[in-house]
């Protein structure tokens, strides 16, 4: 959401920004804020941590609370979290427009929450800015008025290209844990069907290791506070992993960009990975980013140990040539200008 923000800066249009708090450790939030030099929040309604109805429900309720005082022309929401379908409700059901980023992404899984979210967000916005052509047929194929959809290409695009320069001049991620550009592979695990299933978990892992000593490479996980719970509870082992907090948003596109290749069950990853030229490896059995598999950039291995091996066979060498799917880096541009045009004809 950072271009958008800044967009809003540069266009001085009158707007605030609603944090919820879902995300609540600084290196998972407040440390954004900082490095991206984002202008303060207006509100923050530190929900923390909860199941997936109690956490929407707060959310929700301190949503409407704030949208009611304000009373804004739009809310803008990005990506499929509880904290996007709680705004979403709650600008819907206060009848104002609601602006979904990243609109048309599918797994089709309901099992996921992040899929419900996102049908359920899409369906209830009045902007659905698709990042491909791909997700615009997505959105028209459920029924959704083509004349609410445009296709802006992904704001992360945006973010990378105003960020990278950043990254490698502020970050020194690879001296402090001492590694060689291309001379490790990056692991993110966190989504809830991997590090709840105790047994999907450790299959993961061991895929992990394997790989490490098939190519003699460190393996390096930043640790979800989610999963490093589970980790413990559930007393899996995996001497063989580096295992680091998380990062902030500069050393973690550093270490994104010189990894031999990324290990990830993140959609956001998956496109990063995509967009910085550096081959990807999904631990999953199905992804909302088929464009990434489309172009070769990605490929699904699920989660059985094997499979993870042979998929990291396959893209370990795998020219770097692809075209980014996403865009030029001009989405958050365009958001603005739609969303202001939009509200002009009202």
């Amino acid at each position: 959401m950072s271009p958008i923000i800044r967009g809003c800066d540069r266009e001085q249009l009158d707007y605030f920004i609603l944090h919820t708090g879902q995300h609540y450790s600084y290196n998972m939030d407040r440390v954004f804020f900082e490095q991206l030099e984002l202008p303060e929040t207006k509100y923050n309604l530190d929900v923390g941590s909860g199941s997936q109805g109690e956490q929407t429900g707060k959310i929700l309720i301190g949503i409407e609370k704030v949208l009611m005082k304000e009373q804004p022309d739009v809310v803008l929401v990005e990506g499929d979290t509880n904290t996007v379908l709680a705004g979403a409700l709650a600008a819907t059901k206060l009848h104002i427009n609601v602006g979904h980023v990243e609109a048309g992404l599918r797994s089709y899984d309901r099992r996921m929450p992040e899929e419900i979210n996102r049908i359920l967000t899409d369906h209830s916005s009045d902007l659905l800015f698709a990042p491909t052509e791909k997700s615009r047929q997505v959105l028209l194929k459920e029924g959704i008025d083509n004349k609410k959809i445009f296709v802006t290409g992904n704001t992360i695009v945006d973010a990378i290209f105003q960020n990278l320069e950043l990254a490698q001049n502020k970050s020194n991620i690879l001296h402090e844990l001492e590694l060689e550009k291309q001379g490790y592979f990056l692991v993110t695990v966190h989504r809830q069907e991997n590090v709840d299933n105790k047994d999907r978990f450790q299959d993961i892992l061991n895929g992990l290791k394997r790989i490490g000593r098939n190519y003699d490479l460190p393996v390096v996980y930043p640790i979800h506070p989610r999963a490093k719970k589970n980790f413990k509870e559930f007393h899996l082992e995996s001497n063989e992993i580096i295992f680091i907090e998380p990062l902030d948003y500069l050393n973690f596109i550093q270490l994104e960009h010189n990894a031999k290749l990324v290990l990830t069950d993140s959609g956001g990853v998956q496109e990063e990975a995509c967009i910085l030229s550096t081959p990807c490896v999904t631990l999953r059995d199905n992804t909302e980013r088929p464009e990434t598999i489309d172009i070769k950039s990605n490929i699904l291995a699920g989660t059985v140990p094997e499979n993870i091996v042979n998929s990291v066979s396959i893209m370990v060498n795998t020219k770097r040539d692809w075209q980014n799917p996403y865009g030029g880096g001009k989405a958050a541009n365009k958001i603005i200008e739609i969303v202001m045009n939009s509200n002009n004809r009202k």
